[in-house]
């Protein structure tokens, strides 16, 4: 048994804990980063488009590009990177264990970032009825056949959910000349960013079927068709609506779920509606010195806020490191309501720093409405002007130390129809 001692330990080499050790290691940390398969970078080395590092890079990166870029930053800081290394259990106190080719280490840590990212929900999750045939994959899995694989994963396709990644696998699988027949969502909106509406349906003229889900999938060996239904306003099947799709393939893009097994295991709470740790407004969790960044927390759109949310995260561990010290002073709970479905944080404490930015997503698509926080049913902020909110992005509001300093009542977040 190997005994290591680091100042601050990330567990995940994927673009939140790589941002994480980059910015821990500025900080003055030693720093080590645990991954579990033989290379960094996470799931941007399967993903081989573009459209990654606009925001922080200002640039347009594929997948591969953003990852070789904070890489290389991690080995020119010297940031020792644990590769092929499986962690088992945290402690309420720090201590990692971890499991690799040379047997068992562990790892004393005097913070501990979470970035340990998300996985896909698959067909037992929504219970679709039918036979076990091959050709049901999720669309993560079918991405990493094509993109890294080589493998072809059929030649006449159904995609159900409109997710990102469903989205861009309806273009790729187009590109390398595989029949996508559409796109099925169960919800009246889509559920992707609208650039890969455009870009990837729109621009190949793959039909995106709304308020439609599959409920039946035939075939012994293999997929030979689906059925799908029209759902009523409370997601429920309209009989008669049925129709027999012929297709060798589905896709699910169902929605992530974030990899919470080692955050439970620690004794962190979860929020019960991301699945990811609740955590303050240094995204430290209910556990001293253990805190969560990127989609193990909670799903971002894009890359760039991982890693943005990452940096904050690395900085504020490296500084728990030192001073290994809990916080001081009043804390504000800070509560969703209405449409807005969850909120990052869900605590701040008042007087840590100049401001603090407040994170939500709506639970559906709203035309025309303002984002207000208040507390004690006293107005704290309140948008200017009247837009659209859309659940597939995440909204910040940024508050400044003098709007929280006489406050005593929770925040509450919510966004009023106009």
């Amino acid at each position: 048994m190997k005994i290591l001692d680091y100042d601050v330990v990330i567990i995940g080499g994927g673009p939140a804990g790589l941002g994480a050790a980059v910015k821990a290691k500025e900080n003055g940390a030693r720093v080590a980063v645990i991954e579990r398969n033989d290379e960094l970078g996470g799931i941007l080395n399967q993903c081989i488009h573009s459209g990654f590092g606009l925001q922080y890079f200002k640039e347009e990166l594929t997948g591969p590009e953003y990852a070789e870029l904070f890489i290389n930053k991690a080995k020119e800081a010297g940031i020792d990177c644990y590769l092929k290394t499986m962690v088992l259990d945290i402690t309420e106190d720090r201590k990692v264990t971890a499991i690799n080719e040379e047997g068992t280490v562990i790892f004393n840590a005097g913070a501990v970032v979470l970035a340990m990212g998300c996985r896909e929900r698959t067909r037992g999750a929504i219970k679709i009825p039918g036979s076990r045939p091959a050709g049901v994959f999720t669309a993560g899995l079918a991405q990493r056949y094509v993109n890294m694989e080589n493998f072809k994963p059929g030649s006449r396709v159904v995609i159900l959910g409109s997710g990102d990644i469903g989205l861009i696998m309806a273009r790729r699988l187009t590109l390398e000349g595989i029949d996508v027949v559409g796109v099925y969502e169960l919800m009246p909106y889509p559920n992707g960013l609208y650039r890969n509406i455009k870009n990837c349906l729109d621009d190949f003229d793959i039909p995106l079927h709304l308020s439609t889900t599959v409920t039946k999938i035939n075939g012994s060996d293999r997929v030979e068709s689906i059925e799908v239904t029209k759902v009523d306003e409370n997601l429920q099947p309209v009989e008669g609506t049925e129709e027999t799709i012929e297709c060798d393939t589905l896709l699910l893009s169902i929605g992530l779920i974030p990899e919470n097994e080692l955050s439970k295991k620690a004794g962190v709470l979860l929020n019960p509606v991301t699945n990811g740790p609740l955590v303050d407004d240094s995204l430290e969790t209910n556990v001293a010195g253990i805190f969560a960044c990127g989609n193990v927390l909670h799903v971002h759109d894009l890359v760039d806020n991982v890693t943005m949310e990452a940096e904050e995260a690395g900085a504020s561990a490296a500084r728990y490191a030192k001073a290994a010290k809990a916080k001081e002073g009043d804390a504000l709970a800070v509560k969703p309501e209405g449409l807005v479905r969850y909120t990052v944080p869900s605590k701040i404490y008042k007087g840590e720093n100049d401001h603090v930015i407040v994170k939500f997503r709506v639970g559906r698509p709203v035309d025309n409405a303002r984002a207000v926080i208040t507390s004690g049913g006293e107005v704290v902020f309140e948008s200017r002007k009247a837009r659209k909110f859309i659940p597939s992005i995440m909204e910040e509001i940024k508050l400044k130390a003098e709007q929280l300093e006489a406050l005593t009542e929770p925040l509450v977040v919510t966004v009023k129809e106009a």
